[in-house]
């Protein structure tokens, strides 16, 4: 058996946008994904390959693994011939044990190759506002590990530290913050120097914590400040103050809930992720192919006779044009059909392949699709291109109008269950808001889980919104545009009231 290859990939720092692109690459092409626990879960995403959180096993009341069991489960997936990403939070070799695992697999004959991350300091400093270099007040930053290796005596020189004409950044160093504080005092440092803590740098949890070397340790105890933490220390830490720019976007300190599908949710995760926030991916809904694509290929192959084709769902169009192409056939095949889209999600689904809708209705649901459609003077036959669910709103009201509608069900629907950490997340109030993108999916949330009245929802339309409130559930805020970028705009402007 040929052997395999581990790439030891920096995570970043908790904001899954600074994953770098060779990273995800790896994590693309991956086999087996080794994460570690301070590793953002919403970078997962990006991998279809199992995943394994090496500081646990066999759930959570499992056992922590140790360096020597994280470096032999490397070695053995590696001999195994398997693609393996090891994936670190930060960078890899900077406070990450990853030149360990580097001579392990060196010494078993495993090929590695290391990915750079970017490293927790600097994204805490810049997310906080902080240039730990500045021509002005610091020409020199120096990264020094608060945890040394409890089997051999300290190597750090506090004389030298708190002498050193620079930033200071101390990494893991929260729980000897005071033991820290008072050595660089000791040692000379000005009690006066700023400083400042952050803590889950980069994360939609950010908390920044300011102060001065004689009492920071005071205030982060006060503010009941968790780790992961990172210690900035110098004059360069008094920019927070006026540089900070993180903690000021609109969705800040939100988690919120995204129930599309993982394989739909890529742009909607962006968006949050750019406001400030953190989306946590909890399907409640998945799509999938027809059991056999007879009927579909009967109407592909008779498209010529329909004056129009309509999609009301982005879901319909996916599947019908990959069907279209797995079959050889292009946007030729439509001739001079028109193409209808229910709303501006749906016509973007068809520009992704290169399709552009004749018409899109102010009024996004099927009755003013339909509406639209007789504006228009639809006459001969309309092609419904649907999934397996929903309302046959569209075809009754085409219809009544004597226009013949022709059903395809693209795809089918089914409903997801959500995750045991996604069921707690809810109940406890752990996210903050969680999207309904359609009746099925809200019907699926309040018969799978009670929802705590700390969470907020936000639906889609107010078709969505009536099914919630039957259910039981309670809408905080509705799409005016019925959409998800609709719906997250609509979060926006609850939250900056």
């Amino acid at each position: 058996m040929a052997v395999g290859k581990v790439y030891l990939v920096g995570a970043g720092p908790g904001d899954p946008g600074l994953l770098t692109l060779k990273g995800r690459a790896c994590l693309e092409q991956a086999d087996l994904v080794l994460y570690d626990g301070l590793v953002n879960p919403s970078i997962l995403r990006h991998s279809p390959a199992i995943a394994e959180r090496t500081s646990r096993v066999d759930g959570p009341n499992g056992k922590k693994l140790n360096q020597e069991h994280i470096n032999q489960r490397l070695v053995e997936a590696g001999l195994a011939g398997k693609t393996v990403v090891r994936l670190k939070g930060g960078d890899p070799y900077i406070f990450g044990r990853g030149t360990e695992e580097a001579e392990a697999l060196r010494a078993a004959g495993v090929p590695f190759e290391v990915v750079p991350g970017v490293t927790a300091a600097t994204a805490a400093g810049e997310y906080a506002g902080v240039s730990v270099t500045h021509r002005k007040l610091a020409s020199a930053v120096a990264f020094v590990t608060g945890h040394e290796d409890p089997s051999k005596p300290t190597t750090l020189d506090y004389a030298a530290l708190a002498a050193f004409p620079g930033t200071l950044v101390f990494y893991m160093g929260l729980a000897r913050i005071e033991a820290i504080a008072g050595s660089l005092v000791e040692h000379g440092k000005d009690p006066d120097t700023p400083a400042c803590v952050v803590s889950r740098a980069s994360r939609a949890r950010q908390r920044t914590v300011p102060g001065k070397l004689s009492n920071i340790a005071t205030r982060i105890h006060d503010a009941g400040l968790p780790a992961p933490s990172l210690i900035i220390i110098g004059d360069c830490a008094i920019q927070h103050e006026t540089l900070q720019w993180f903690e000021q976007q609109p969705l800040f300190g939100k988690r919120i809930a995204v129930t599309r599908a993982a394989a739909q949710a890529e742009p909607t995760v962006q968006t949050i992720h750019q406001l400030g926030g953190e989306a946590v991916l909890m399907p409640l809904i998945q799509a999938s192919p027809p059991a056999d694509w007879n009927a579909v290929d009967a109407t592909i192959d008779g498209l010529s006779k329909f004056e129009w084709l309509a999609f009301t769902s982005a879901n319909g169009v996916r599947f019908f044009f990959e069907r279209m192409h797995a079959r050889r056939f292009d946007g030729r095949k439509l001739g001079s059909t028109r193409i209808a889209a229910v709303g501006r999600s749906t016509a973007d689904a068809l520009r992704e392949f290169h399709v552009h809708a004749d018409l899109v209705p102010d009024t996004q649901n099927a009755e003013g699709l339909a509406q639209a459609m007789l504006d228009a003077g639809v006459s001969g036959s309309v092609l419904w291109l649907r999934g397996d669910r929903g309302r046959d709103t569209l075809s009754d009201l085409l219809g009544a109008a004597g226009v013949e509608v022709v059903l395809s069900e693209t795809y089918l629907s089914a409903d997801v269950s959500l995750s045991e950490s996604g069921q707690s997340d809810l109940r406890n109030g752990d996210v903050d808001w969680i999207c309904l993108a359609s009746p099925a999916m809200a019907a699926n949330l309040a018969a799978t889980v009670e929802v705590s009245d700390k969470v907020n929802i936000a639906a889609i339309s107010p078709l969505t919104s009536q099914a919630a409130r039957d259910a039981g559930l309670r809408v905080d805020v509705e799409a005016t545009d019925y959409s998800w970028a609709g719906m997250i705009q609509a979060i926006v402007d609850r939250e900056c009231r």
